[in-house]
């Protein structure tokens, strides 16, 4: 009986885990900056 009851315990939580709303995940790139380019050796 104990394990009957493990086992239901564990499908509720997968339920529940598996309705739960789920946030929506933004990745921002933030803009490639310039690399300085070569003016030569004394300017």
């Amino acid at each position: 009986m104990s394990s009957s009851k493990a086992l239901l315990a564990l499908c509720v939580i997968a339920f529940v885990a598996a309705c739960a709303k789920k946030e929506e995940v933004v990745y921002v790139d933030e803009p490639v900056t310039v690399e300085p380019t070569y003016t030569g050796k004394y300017k």
